[in-house]
């Protein structure tokens, strides 16, 4: 199940760190910033996937996923943006209850849960149009392409 889990957060480490390369990253908080951010996280991947994947027309499948992945990723966020704007909202107001509380953030910790849990069984579509050897070839680059993005040494090096 950790294997898993790694794999998953791999695939979401290279989207989430893709525009990192970029010198706009600073720029996405703001509303319809974010464009390019999105664009370089597909851009990276296509390039990665028409490298490892030697079938073109699986190639193609496996970028409609990663789209896939994409915008479930870009949803997640928006999702939890609206999550936080919900909380700041209950902070302000004087009379918020605890169950208000508990149920905005029972709210948002369900929405994570499905969207993970959509990302995980995208991952298994890309994974069984894939063979073995692309797939650890693949997981290897998206490794190599993350840990160039990494603020920490102590951070693990291995381990998608």
């Amino acid at each position: 199940m950790k294997r898993i889990q790694r794999y998953v957060l791999g695939l979401v480490a290279v989207f989430a760190l893709a525009g990192c390369s970029s010198h706009h990253h600073h720029e996405m908080g703001g509303e319809g910033k974010g464009e390019s951010y999105w664009q370089k996280g597909q851009q990276d991947m296509a390039a990665l996937i028409d490298r490892t994947v030697k079938d073109q027309a699986k190639a193609q499948q496996v970028k409609a996923i990663v789209n896939d992945v994409v915008a479930e990723l870009r949803s997640s966020r928006e999702q939890a943006r609206a999550s936080h704007r919900r909380l700041y909202e209950l902070n302000a107001n004087y009379a918020a209850t605890p169950e208000e509380f508990t149920k905005a953030l029972d709210d948002a910790s369900n929405q994570r849960m499905q969207s993970a849990a959509k990302i995980l069984s995208l991952r298994f579509k890309m994974k069984d149009l894939m063979t073995g050897d692309e797939w650890k070839a693949l997981s290897d680059q998206m490794l190599s392409y993350s840990s160039r993005y990494r603020h920490s040494e102590s951070s693990p090096k291995s381990g998608y």
